[in-house]
């Protein structure tokens, strides 16, 4: 049951045969350049210095964990489910085989246990998580309900992930790069056109606002008021709350006070966005 450890419930709820999809012994080593890699694999690059310590503990132990196959198209060779990683790992430590274990999957199946194996080890970018969902949504036809369902995530995550493919590709690269992060690209979205995110990234960029920052500077393009600035004093018991709404929401949540009771502020980006809101809420 070891095998099972890195994709946590995504193999028996994705794959068909469950334990019974493997060879008889249920693990068998196979040839290195018999696996094909995953055609549907949403990592776009790995670089071997990011490979250095499992690479290393490869070549001391061997591959511990037995890589996802699936049979290809021609006899004796297979494709790639799970394992990236430990695949060129092997191959960088020169291993000749690897210990995997056959399964069943159609070409979905095989995105969606990438996915999960990736979101899972935080191995993907926002951009290629966004990529992986919007395959599955045009590819294959799901519902951001549905993928949400399949990855473990909330709709609204899947929903904000899926926004990031709109931004022009001077923020998409800024994000690759780590010069910003997701919650300066969301920010972005708000404003309308192409350039003004790009002109409003220069400003991010040239004088090294953080989020809040980046928020602020968007409402004041937009033409928004600024919010009154929060007391100080300010109950700590409030400011979790709004954490924790905000995180099991999946959205920004603005929690205000007054002398008798105060507002509850969720905000969206789209109606997509306020229609799994609205869906989310009412069926908690």
């Amino acid at each position: 049951m070891a095998q099972k450890s890195g994709l946590g419930r995504g193999l028996g709820a994705l794959i068909p045969g469950g334990e019974n999809a493997v060879s008889e012994n249920g693990v068998m080593l196979v040839a290195l350049d018999l696996i094909s890699p995953n055609p549907r694999q949403p990592r776009r690059k790995i670089l071997p210095e990011d490979l250095g310590e499992l690479t290393a503990s490869v070549r001391e132990h061997g591959v511990l964990q037995p890589l996802i196959v699936t049979a290809g198209r021609s006899a004796g060779r297979y494709i790639l489910i799970a394992g990236e990683r430990r695949l060129k790992a092997a191959r960088l430590a020169g291993l000749e085989r690897v210990p995997v274990i056959i399964r069943q999957a159609t070409d979905q199946q095989r995105l969606e246990l990438a996915i999960i194996e990736n979101v899972q080890r935080a191995d993907l970018n926002p951009l290629e998580e966004a990529e992986a969902y919007r395959q599955l949504a045009e590819d294959f036809s799901l519902s951001h309900e549905e993928i949400a369902t399949r990855v473990g995530k909330s709709r609204v995550a899947v929903s904000n992930t899926l926004r990031l493919l709109k931004l022009p590709d001077s923020i998409k690269n800024a994000l690759i790069e780590q010069r910003i992060s997701e919650g300066h690209a969301r920010a972005l979205l708000a404003l309308t056109t192409a350039e003004a995110q790009t002109a409003a990234l220069h400003t991010v960029l040239s004088k090294d606002l953080n989020v809040r920052l980046t928020e602020l500077l968007v409402r004041k393009l937009t033409g928004e008021k600024p919010r009154p600035r929060r007391k100080m004093s300010a109950s700590p018991d409030l400011a979790e709350l709004e954490e924790r709404l905000r995180v099991g929401l999946g959205t920004k949540v603005t929690l205000r006070s007054g002398h008798k009771g105060g507002s509850l502020i969720i905000h969206y980006y789209s109606n997509e966005e306020l229609d799994a809101l609205v869906e989310r809420i009412l069926k908690d």
